[in-house]
């Protein structure tokens, strides 16, 4: 049987508290609340569409702004990827989708190599959706990318809408994370480089 790819991992600064469980062979189940509502649907994408099991519970210092509990969130999230896929056996280690959100369309890209990048080009037009400052959607990807130890590349095509944006951008993400993690039949017990080794 083959071993389970998951991950149980809490973080606790002076500024966020966060829980967070993920088994990347879910159905796409989990409940996710980190207390800032749009970042919570957002995130319900990435589970849904990359049919991860996720749970994320987080208490940040919203007093502040919703900046600290984004990123932490971010970095607990790529820190769970990296320690469920272990030493990376097996996975396809690249994924890719192309996504319409309505007038928007976004591009994301993504290798498991074992080098932390985020590669961001686009623009939003509102500052806020809602109350969700936009700014922080690369923050997120960044901090994701780096602590997944991935390179991530992400593109917005087209777009009036900045919500629609977001959410083609997050859907892509949950996609193309689905095709990175899945495991090859055709690969074995291998490892996806000539190095032998991804870290």
């Amino acid at each position: 049987m083959a071993t389970p790819r998951v991950a149980r991992l809490q973080r606790r600064t002076n500024e966020t508290t966060i829980t967070l469980e993920l088994n990347l062979d879910g159905v796409g189940a989990g409940r996710i609340a980190t207390g800032v509502p749009f970042f919570d649907h957002m995130l319900d994408h990435v589970r849904k569409h990359g049919l991860f099991d996720l749970s994320i519970q987080a208490k940040g210092d919203y007093e502040i702004d919703d900046h600290h509990t984004v990123e932490d969130v971010g970095i607990v999230l790529g820190k769970a990827l990296y320690e469920a896929l272990g030493d990376k056996r097996g996975i396809r280690r690249y994924g890719h989708a192309i996504v319409p959100m309505d007038e928007a369309l976004a591009l994301v890209a993504l290798d498991f190599s074992g080098r932390g990048l985020l590669v961001f080009q686009g623009a939003f037009p509102a500052q806020k959706v809602g109350t969700f400052d936009t700014e922080l959607v690369p923050e997120f990807l960044r901090a994701l990318a780096h602590n997944a130890a991935m390179t991530l590349h992400v593109q917005v095509l087209a777009g009036q809408n900045t919500h629609h944006i977001i959410e083609g951008i997050f859907k892509a993400l949950g996609q193309a994370l689905r095709m990175a993690v899945a495991l090859d039949p055709r690969r074995g017990d291998d490892v996806p480089s000539t190095k032998g080794m991804l870290e």
